[in-house]
C-alpha cells in the first residue's frame, strides 16, 4: 500500500525527539516507508570537501523519520489529521474517476 504523505506537505511530528515539531516533506522515500522533513530528525554529519561542496566540516543533515510517526496537518482547519480520499466521476467525454486527498476532521481538501 502506497503512503499517505507526499512531498510538500506540511506535517506535525507525533513521536520521538522532535515530538511536536512542524515542518514541510522535502523528500518521501515510499519503500522504506520514510520522509525526510526540513528542520526535524536533525544528525551531525562529517562532511569531506569535494567538488560540489567546498566548505567541509560537521554539517546538520536532515535524516529520514518512519511515516507513521508523522501527521499531516490540513491548512483549513489547522489539526494534525490523518488522510482519507474521495473519488469524483468524470464526464462522459473523461469517464475516470479522480482520486483527491481529504481531511478526516473537517473534510475538507488537502
Amino acid at each position: 500500500m502506497g503512503m499517505k504523505v507526499k512531498k510538500g506537505d506540511r506535517v506535525r511530528v507525533l513521536a520521538g525527539k522532535d515530538r511536536g515539531k512542524e515542518g514541510v516533506v522535502s523528500a518521501a522515500l515510499p519503500d522504506k516507508r520514510r520522509v525526510i522533513v526540513e528542520g526535524v530528525n536533525l544528525a551531525k554529519r562529517h562532511q569531506r570537501p569535494t567538488r560540489m561542496t567546498m566548505q567541509g566540516g560537521i554539517i546538520d543533515k536532515d535524516m529520514p523519520i518512519h511515516v507513521s510517526n508523522v501527521a499531516v496537518v490540513c491548512p483549513s482547519c489547522g489539526a494534525a489529521t490523518r488522510v482519507g480520499y474521495r473519488f469524483e466521476e468524470g464526464t462522459t467525454a473523461k469517464p475516470s474517476r479522480t482520486k483527491h486527498r481529504v481531511c478526516k476532521k473537517c473534510g475538507g481538501d488537502l
